[in-house]
């Protein structure tokens, strides 16, 4: 999904205009701000928890109160925000610093937990109990949602790549960048098990958080709160950046880059105080970032198999025939609607919901057959691809949208068949 920034000079939800209809790039927009709003969320929150507490007991306080966890969180929102809005450039800068900063901090982190961590540690459910296996694809799951949810995301940042760069780069520097997120997955893992073991009742409780602050040396508040602010700030940002990017799109007339920004973050902030203060959503905000996975995989299985039968052409101008207000174009199809993306997308995102199970989170109307194993996202992967494979075989799309040498080709084949069939 990285490739497609660099090649169209714009964001993964345009550039799915290509596939989807310079109209019904809406899908990848709706995707892409559903995304922003779970995972900016879930950073502000987690950020927030962490530094109140590691200051908490760094000072040896256990002052609690709504409007300290809401003064946190506004100034942490504010600060994302902010960054957002001072442009590409600034963020790149942040997120430089906080990458590598991260993850010293991270391994100094391992080192820190070593002594504490026990790799004979097996959970509640261990290998061949009832209920493991459904357990185990429900957490591969919950981990999927992590490099899925920058499917996205990834255009608004390769777009700035020179086009000649070579696609082999551009996908290796992002599988690079996936496995780096193993450094936290892993900080993640040995600290859970450590508080699984030592302080159980913080995840009776769903409070990590509060636990790995538990357990944590003094000596470690302050790397803590680093990581806490470090880490909420590069999830954040990432989340917000590209979404405001992509609303100024869809509202051209109304809506530049730096008010798109401002209306997602606001928003985005309404929903984390409605969401932490007035329906305690935090546990379901971490479900529907998974659900929203399930939704995202079907959509970016059509954009890889278009960019594999389009061998990689686009037209750039005409992906911002929508944004330009205007209409026509290669892209233009039925009215600004590619039916066969779209309709490969329906089916394979709400079937795959039903095949959902998360135990005691939300579990599909399916989501049983399988003896408890979470199998949305191979069935809502596969499904789209047969869907979207045969529909382009049954009703191809118009010449025009391949490159000329691939035209002649297919016209080449086309009269072929003809002539066989006289």
């Amino acid at each position: 999904m990285g490739i497609f920034g660099a090649r169209t000079g714009t964001n993964n939800a345009v550039a799915s205009g290509a596939h989807f209809g310079v109209h019904g790039r809406v899908v990848g927009s709706f995707l892409s701000l559903l995304t922003a709003i779970a995972f900016f969320s879930l950073s502000v929150w987690s950020s927030g928890d962490a530094l109140i507490g590691a200051t908490q007991r760094l000072f040896d306080s256990s002052y609690q109160s709504n409007w300290l966890y809401g003064l946190v969180y506004s100034g942490f929102a504010l600060l994302v925000l902010t960054i957002c809005i001072y442009g590409f450039r600034f963020m790149l800068l942040v997120n430089r610093v906080a990458v590598i900063a991260s993850s010293l901090l991270f391994f100094l982190g391992l080192f820190t937990f070593s002594k504490q961590f026990d790799s004979a540690y097996a959970g509640q459910i261990q290998l061949g109990q009832a209920g493991f296996w459904a357990a185990f694809t429900g957490a591969a799951l919950i981990a999927f949602s992590n490099p899925i949810s920058f499917g996205t995301f990834l255009g608004g940042w390769s777009r700035y790549i020179p086009k000649e760069t070579s696609s082999h780069k551009i996908m290796a520097a992002v599988f690079a960048s996936q496995l780096a997120t193993l450094i936290p997955f892993l900080f993640g893992l040995v600290t859970a098990s450590i508080v699984a073991r030592s302080a159980p009742v913080f995840i009776e409780q769903n409070n990590y958080i509060a636990g790995l602050i538990q357990i944590s040396p003094a000596w470690y508040f302050i790397p803590l709160c680093l990581i806490a602010l470090i880490g909420g700030l590069s999830t954040g940002t990432t989340a917000l950046y590209g979404t405001g990017l992509d609303m100024s799109s869809l509202f051209p007339k109304s809506l530049t880059r730096v008010k798109a920004t401002i209306w997602v973050g606001l928003l985005s902030i309404l929903f984390i105080f409605l969401g932490r203060f007035a329906a305690n959503l935090t546990q379901s905000v971490m479900t529907f970032a998974t659900l929203i996975v399930v939704c995202t995989s079907p959509w970016i299985i059509i954009m890889i198999i278009g960019f594999i039968t389009r061998k990689g052409y686009y037209k750039n101008d005409d992906l911002q025939v929508f944004a330009n207000g205007l209409k026509g174009g290669i892209y233009w199809f039925h009215h600004g609607w590619n039916w066969r993306g779209i309709i490969a997308w329906i089916p394979s995102a709400l079937i795959g919901l039903c095949f959902v199970h998360l135990p005691d989170q939300f579990i599909g109307i399916w989501g049983h057959l399988f003896n408890g194993l979470d199998l949305s996202l191979p069935i809502s992967i596969t499904l789209a691809a047969l869907l979207y494979i045969s529909l382009l075989k049954l009703f191809p799309e118009p010449s025009t949208v391949y490159k000329a040498t691939s035209r002649a080709k297919k016209t080449k084949q086309q009269c072929n068949r003809s002539l066989l069939s006289e």
